[in-house]
């Protein structure tokens, strides 16, 4: 304030009040609307502060209700399974490449045989791809989840995978020794993992009171960081579920309405009633009682004189109920970075241009999701898997120490996709390699497929056709 205003303040206070708040409102013309707070951002209060004071006081509670939303919301559940058709399928592709074809063929093999539940789970339950659909749920519903290394006997190969939750980890160990531990995670001075404390339980899952450290190397712990200083996960459903939750209260208040609707209800008004005497000096009453109350189909009944009917309809609404669902799943979709279709399943409002485009973006989504899991949890998890193949003898290379990154070279196929019109497609990949503008191993991956595996098969089945006679030798 300065000295002018000091003495406006001083001779007249209301003054110096009108010429400060004049001033602020000057200065608001040349600013952001956004930054103001006027009667429309009123009630708007932020503060800036680290991820994880803003997220650790919220963290287990949005979980919560995450969760619930997952296990009574169909349209939550819309959402994550449209991720897990989506985004895993059926599963991803091994197509190792090294420089020995044989040896390729043979790591397949043993890759496939290796994501069978009974070794792959250290729990025997899950196969590799159903992993891949539950880590997929979890990073979504959870915001996080963990697939610690364990080395046991009696697989294929001495490597299998144990998951746990993030609920499982110790959060009350603290730091000493000029070590940093912080919500069960212990951090170096670079905030890089070191190592997790996970806590133990006994067979019917009550907590022992005491925890496991596990080194950092074995453990996998996916989640989505979006800011520098985010240390923990955070459910990727927060966004939407206010706005799922009020879809549901809303339905089901439309749901009763409609139950009272379809009901008809009918009252029968007396014009002169005949109330008659009391105890035991009261003559008989000459009306009727309507026993059970109820209407029958062709029912016909004389009422009592002075009686009438009226029938009560309550107003449906189920009519505008379509409508309002229809944007909030919209709204659900587009802030999960999906379209309406993928997440309703309906396609009454779109046409062959409008559906296509809409694929191609939800593509884009789904291939930052894919590309996420191959690069932290696919590739991670088969550089371990041949390396104990090649500790344990289940896979012979004789230079791989020395050619290590060399005999670790390979790709992930994603799960295909299928289009709207398949002869418009396929035109379209026939033009585009004829042209030089694709090439083969790429368009075998947009539907899910091993460029390899197409040519080595329909070779053979063209040998054999030959042989059949199906088809003759050209001349």
């Amino acid at each position: 304030m300065s000295w002018l205003d000091k003495a406006v303040a001083f001779i007249s206070p209301s003054a110096a009040y009108r010429r400060e708040a004049w001033r602020k409102a000057y200065q608001e013309l040349r600013s952001y609307d956004a930054g103001t707070e006027d009667r429309l951002n009123a009630g708007w209060r932020a503060v800036n502060a680290s991820a994880e004071q803003t997220d650790s006081a919220y963290r287990d509670t949005i979980r919560a209700r995450a969760r619930d939303l997952e296990r009574n919301s169909d349209m939550s559940e819309s959402i994550i399974g449209a991720f897990e058709r989506n985004v895993v399928g059926t599963g991803f592709k091994l197509q190792a490449k090294t420089d020995d074809e044989n040896l390729n063929s043979e790591i397949e093999k043993l890759w496939r045989e290796w994501c069978k539940p009974r070794n792959c789970d250290v729990t025997y339950q899950q196969s590799f791809n159903e992993m891949c659909r539950m880590a997929l749920r979890r990073k979504k519903v959870d915001g996080g989840i963990f697939f610690i290394k364990r080395y046991t006997q009696g697989g294929v190969v001495p490597f299998t995978l144990q998951v746990r939750e993030v609920d499982d980890l110790d959060t009350m160990q603290i730091s000493r020794n000029n070590i940093r531990v912080l919500n069960g995670i212990e951090y170096n001075e670079f905030n890089r993992p070191i190592a997790y404390y996970f806590k133990k339980y006994d067979v019917n899952g009550f907590y022992l009171g005491k925890s496991e450290r596990i080194e950092a190397n074995d453990v996998i712990f996916l989640w989505l960081k979006k800011r520098p200083s985010q240390v923990r996960e955070m459910s990727e459903m927060s966004p939407t579920i206010t706005r799922i939750k009020d879809v549901n209260s809303y339905m089901e208040a439309v749901s009763v309405k409609e139950r009272v609707s379809a009901c008809l209800s009918v009252f029968i008004k007396r014009m002169n009633p005949d109330t008659g005497g009391i105890g035991r000096t009261g003559g008989k009453q000459n009306t009727n009682q309507y026993k059970g109350k109820t209407l029958s189909p062709g029912m016909i009944m004389e009422l009592s004189p002075g009686e009438d009917v009226s029938v009560v309809q309550p107003p449906a609404q189920g009519a505008s109920a379509a409508d309002f669902v229809r944007l909030q799943q919209r709204l659900t979709g587009s802030g999960q970075g999906i379209s309406y279709e993928s997440v309703s399943r309906d396609m009454s409002q779109v046409n062959y241009s409008s559906a296509r485009q809409g694929l191609l973006e939800d593509e884009k989504t789904y291939q930052i999701e894919q590309q996420y899991l191959i690069d932290h949890f696919l590739t991670e998890v088969y550089e371990t898997f041949l390396i104990s193949a090649v500790l344990s003898g289940a896979i012979a290379i004789k230079d791989f120490w020395g050619k290590k990154k060399e005999y670790m070279m390979h790709e992930w196929t994603p799960p295909g996709q299928k289009w709207i019109d398949p002869l418009k497609e396929a035109n379209a990949n026939r033009i585009a390699l004829e042209t030089n503008q694709t090439t083969l191993a790429e368009l075998s991956a947009t539907y899910g497929h091993d460029w390899k595996e197409i040519v080595d098969q329909r070779a053979r089945e063209i040998q054999y056709m030959k042989e059949k006679g199906v088809i003759k030798d050209e001349q």
